[in-house]
């Protein structure tokens, strides 16, 4: 045991296991001193004038915070919280415990490494150690196959490549007691009002109460896995949109560094021994890649995620329609599919995998609206929102990706049917459509009068009429999409 003194600074790593800059910290005998700040700039306004982080987001936060606290407290130790900038906060915690080293997880895109930067140099006035570690994938980059600056730009040849050569490293051993701190004001988790948010009302027809923190990230996994043994059927079952259990929902404790994916990784192997394995199985480790890739991409490419000309680089003719996007934002577009998917987006702050795509596809390839405004829309709301996700996969969306492949769009009647065959999951969240029977719900606007009547629904009345017509909206943008690839 040393006199040595070691800040851990969390950020979007709010856990215990599998934790490198405390496992190191532990290791070498240090007092540790777990701190975590709510930086303000999180809690301003995006570029459109959104709420950076929205009150979804902001109480999953809450609810970490407070999750990695309790944790801290029952080994010994507690969380120093404060509210302000990390670069004005840190190097006072230095002075007043007397730190020698600042150890941390490393981010990779322009906010968090502006951060960073700030810190390190708000710290060369007092001589410490300031150490950052790689956690957030679930492999190493130190272990790749290639450099960064190499990376593949498509999906499947990055995937093959890594599956062949690289291996994942197994997770780090977890404290069983910690050191208690020295004399200092912890500080309170703060509420939702005071980081400038309003209280959250929960929509009962949400699939699932999230709850932030390690403890109820690991309680999802052990009830997805061995308590409900879901996972043997994920693929088959992963595009769905009602219910808890159509997929994992492991996103938003990943986002927010609840849960290692080495954790859920090792947790697949031991279930693949121990009951099964399949597609299934070998499809959970496939969407972690993809969350792996993404952020590597983020790596190579800097800020190019972030441009409106995307990784691709491409120049396209956006609009900017205020009326439209409210329209999409409120799920009054006069598709039941989007509507339903963005109402529950504004109700719950989630919505499944099949439903973003489609979203996503109608705003950029039927309003044509510039998609940063739709990427900062879900930056605000979503519980699971992860920088280098959100805007890799709406690159992708809006054909500037690096792996975008023309104009490709989604067929929205069509997936509607395909996905919600019995407009089930329309009725759910449309309530004045419940009425219209089978098929015809995915189409609304093809009813007659009669029917209308019939069925307690009009169209233009009580459920709007389509924004646009869709294969006539599709066809004007991919002119605009491919005048700007010329």
């Amino acid at each position: 045991m040393s006199n040595k003194r070691i800040l851990i600074w969390y950020r979007n790593d709010l856990r215990i296991h599998d934790h490198e800059p405390l496992y190191q910290a532990i290791k070498q005998g240090a007092l540790v001193i777990p701190f975590y700040c709510f930086d303000i700039r999180q809690f301003k306004t995006t570029s459109f004038g959104f709420p950076k982080t929205g009150n979804f987001r902001g109480q999953f936060l809450l609810e970490s915070v407070a999750n990695l606290r309790n944790s801290l407290q029952e080994l010994g130790s507690n969380l120093v919280i404060k509210k302000g900038c990390p670069e004005t906060i840190i190097p006072e915690l230095i002075k007043q415990l007397k730190i020698d080293s600042v150890y941390f997880h490393e981010e990779i895109t322009s906010e968090e490494i502006t951060v960073q930067k700030a810190v390190e140099k708000a710290l060369k006035t007092v001589k410490v150690t300031f150490k950052g570690f790689w956690g957030a994938t679930l492999y190493h980059w130190d272990d790749l196959p290639f450099a960064v600056n190499q990376l593949p730009e498509v999906f499947t040849s990055f995937r093959k490549k890594v599956e062949k050569n690289s291996t994942v490293n197994p997770t780090l051993i977890s404290p069983i007691k910690l050191r208690s701190l020295p004399e200092i004001e912890v500080g309170n988790v703060p509420s939702l009002e005071e980081l400038g948010l309003e209280a959250i009302n929960y929509d009962s027809r949400g699939v699932l109460r999230f709850k932030g923190g390690e403890t109820e990230g690991i309680k999802r996994l052990q009830d997805y896995f061995w308590e409900k043994d879901c996972l043997k059927d994920y693929k088959e079952t992963r595009n769905g949109m009602l219910g808890a259990d159509y997929s994992s929902k492991f996103s938003p404790w990943l986002a927010n560094g609840c849960l290692s994916p080495r954790y859920i990784y090792e947790e697949v192997q031991k279930y693949e021994q121990k009951i099964v394995k399949n597609n299934s199985t070998y499809w959970l480790i496939f969407e972690l890649l993809w969350r792996d890739y993404f952020r590597f991409i983020s790596a190579k490419h800097g800020n190019k995620i972030f441009y409106k000309s995307g990784l691709q680089g491409v120049d396209i003719h956006w609009k900017e329609d205020s009326e439209r996007f409210k329209l999409w934002q409120e799920g009054r577009t006069g598709y039941p599919l989007v509507d339903a998917n963005m109402r529950e987006l504004a109700a719950t702050g989630f919505m499944s995998n099949r439903g973003r795509q489609n979203v996503a596809s109608f705003l950029t390839k039927n309003l044509g609206i510039n998609w940063i405004m739709g990427a900062e829309w879900f930056e605000s709301l979503l519980i699971d929102y992860d920088v280098c996700s959100n805007y890799g996969n709406w690159n992708y969306t809006a054909g500037v990706g690096n792996d975008a492949r023309g104009f490709r769009y989604f067929n929205i009647p069509k997936q509607s049917k395909d996905y919600d065959p019995k407009g089930d999951y329309i009725r759910h969240w449309l309530p004045e459509l419940k009425m219209i029977p089978g098929q015809k719900i995915h189409e609304p606007w093809k009813l007659s009068q009669e029917e209308q009547k019939r069925y307690n629904v009009r169209i233009g009345v009580n459920y709007p009429r389509p924004v646009v017509d869709f294969f006539k909206s599709v066809k004007a943008n991919e002119k605009i999409y491919n005048a700007s690839m010329k």
